[in-house]
């Protein structure tokens, strides 16, 4: 069961150091949920969050970055990612019970927190802790390196950008989305929401969209692990085929801000579409069927 209280201490020496997609990424994707949720749903979360404004999803998107270097929410940090322990770039694959370890993983948070928003047994509090999470581990699952083991999801890839030292995970949080974006602020999420919302109503991924959310189904644990597992094996398949796809020779050491970056980027674009759009039917689902 996901807790709301502090255990005892982790090894944070195997836990990614860095923010999936940085905050301007994940309010990115509460933007474009923001945009898809129904009208039922938006009221229940304004209401439980506290916040009527149009940044309801957004304004608490990176919360759970925060939180989990507290000392309340240190016992969180497994849940951002899954330890996939495949073999990229030959294989990649998530293997739940290979791979999903006893301090819990992202596939289960994921289950965890909604089902704690579909019971409705506990406090006002930690029913919006549990929105939170949902809302920020929908975001984390669609970065790749936050689906993958190897080198401690690419925190120990050393690599730079623009001439600056930093690491492989890095970049793919903040580096490669702020090159897409132009920015770091909440008005560049929004504006990155935008575009992407006019990508899913009329350009290149209103043909998917459907597609991202085929099978979508809170109804049981069972369907809800089901349903998070194919978003995190999605994720995973990246890293194969773009992340490292060289294998880690071709960037470790290297200036990733060019060519690499320039193939990254429609990636990072699709991802933070697709979890946006995931993200709002999810919310949609848990509430319909509270």
């Amino acid at each position: 069961m996901v807790r709301f209280t502090t255990v005892a201490a982790l090894s944070t020496a195997a836990l990614p150091g860095t923010m999936a997609w940085g905050a301007m990424g994940h309010e990115t994707v509460a933007y474009i949920a923001s945009n898809y949720v129904s009208s039922a749903t938006k009221s229940y979360f304004q209401g439980l969050l506290g916040d009527t404004s149009a940044n309801y999803l957004a304004s608490v998107a990176a919360w759970a970055d925060s939180y989990r270097y507290t000392t309340a929410g240190r016992f969180s940090a497994p849940y951002h990612y899954i330890d996939a322990n495949d073999n990229p770039p030959s294989t990649c694959g998530v293997n739940m019970d290979r791979d999903c370890g006893s301090e819990g993983c992202i596939v289960r948070a994921l289950q965890n927190y909604t089902t704690i928003l579909l019971d409705q047994k506990v406090s006002n509090a930690n029913l919006q802790i549990a929105a939170k999470m949902v809302i920020h581990f929908a975001g984390d699952i669609g970065q790749p390196l936050h689906c993958e083991a190897l080198e401690v999801g690419g925190n120990s890839i050393d690599v730079q950008y623009d001439g600056d030292d930093t690491n492989l995970h890095a970049i793919w949080d903040s580096n490669i989305p702020e090159s897409i974006s132009g920015g770091s602020s909440l008005s560049t999420a929004k504006s990155w929401a935008t575009t992407l919302i006019k990508e899913i109503d009329s350009g290149d991924y209103k043909s998917q969209a459907a597609g991202w959310v085929s099978g979508l189904s809170v109804s049981s644990s069972a369907n809800q692990v089901s349903t998070a597992l194919k978003w995190a094996t999605e994720s995973n398949a990246y890293v194969c085929s773009t992340v490292l796809k060289g294998g880690v020779s071709a960037v470790e050491n290297k200036d990733l801000s060019g060519d690499y970056t320039t193939t990254a980027q429609p990636v990072v674009d699709l991802q933070i579409a697709k979890q946006g759009y995931r993200l709002a039917k999810w919310l949609d689902a848990i509430v319909a069927a509270m």
